[in-house]
């Protein structure tokens, strides 16, 4: 039996860069520093599911910014995986979507299951909608989510503000440069738990 070898197709979703520079594109800055953590090429432009689009192209990891608007991410998404899954065998493909998350704390990630709900994220809900997490039962397809704290106000204008407003350096430093160890360690942690299924 030949050795497993996974492959990652790991997309962050935001609004394009550098126009819209503000947390709710936190999965862009963290796939951004990402490339640095994983010794991979920095990201350079590509084409991706026929659009163009940011990439970073390693033996394991194939990093994507999404370059469409968050709230319609999902065709883009959905093509970009089509194309992986013509280059690879799907039960050694994994998708990853990388979206930042209110209910977090500024710098923090963590795995979130396919199926749990989107809370209101229209991202997920376009990706969601575009893919059947049951059309690929040998792919595992998982969300990091990537904090970006959260207002005290919760009406809905105060919290569209808070996650729209021009990013601060400051934090832009921590989605960048802390987040994506964070995210590296749980790609390990999501390969480790996928390999012990399959070997």
């Amino acid at each position: 039996m030949s050795k497993f070898n996974p492959k990652f197709l790991v997309v962050s979703l935001g609004n394009p860069l550098p126009e819209y520079s503000s947390l709710h594109s936190a999965g862009h800055f963290a796939l951004r520093g990402l490339t640095k953590t994983l010794r991979q090429s920095g990201i350079q432009n590509g084409k991706v599911g026929k659009l163009s689009c940011l990439v970073s192209q390693g033996p394991k990891y194939t990093l994507v910014q999404s370059p469409t608007f968050m709230n319609v991410s999902g065709p883009f998404v959905a093509k970009a995986w089509q194309e992986m899954l013509k280059q690879h065998d799907a039960a050694s493909l994994s998708l990853v979507i990388l979206h930042d998350e209110l209910e977090k704390t500024l710098g923090r990630a963590a795995l979130v299951p396919w199926e749990r709900s989107p809370r209101g994220h229209n991202g997920i809900k376009s990706v969601k909608k575009a893919l059947r997490e049951d059309k690929y039962p040998q792919s595992p397809l998982v969300r990091i989510a990537v904090g970006i704290d959260r207002p005290q106000a919760r009406d809905p204008e105060t919290v569209a503000r808070y996650v729209l407003d021009p990013i601060s350096a400051a934090k832009q430093r921590v989605l960048e440069e802390e987040v994506p160890w964070e995210v590296k360690t749980l790609l390990e942690e999501l390969e480790a738990e996928w390999k012990g299924q399959v070997e």
